[in-house]
């Protein structure tokens, strides 16, 4: 939307760094079977702007699980309105730590594989 843009028309970082963040969030909860929080994000480099009315996809996929971590590796993708082509403009990868109700670190539920 035009509120989530710089003043040359294309979408702030932040905004789609936000959008990727919930994404990787989503897929650590289901994996942690509760609350996982961001402790962690590597570097991300955006490969070209995203611009009003682009059709913006996200896709995760869990890299590594540890005892109480999981890595999620996070990639975002726009398709310009009228067309079928869609580019990847920027990736990274976040680390969650499940937690527990008093806010603590917790085993991620069986079924993980250690990295």
């Amino acid at each position: 939307m035009p509120a989530d843009t710089n003043a040359y028309g294309d979408i702030f970082g932040g905004w789609l760094l936000s959008l990727m963040d919930s994404a990787a969030g989503l897929t650590a909860a289901r994996k942690a079977k509760g609350r996982a929080v961001t402790v962690a994000m590597d570097g991300m480099q955006f490969h070209m702007p995203v611009k009003v009315g682009d059709e913006v996809s996200v896709f995760t996929e869990i890299e590594s699980v540890g005892r109480t971590s999981i890595r999620i590796a996070v990639e975002a993708w726009r398709r310009e309105r009228h067309s079928e082509h869609a580019v990847k403009v920027t990736q990274a990868t976040f680390t969650f730590v499940a937690i527990d109700e008093n806010r603590r670190p917790r085993p991620v539920e069986d079924g993980r594989t250690n990295n």
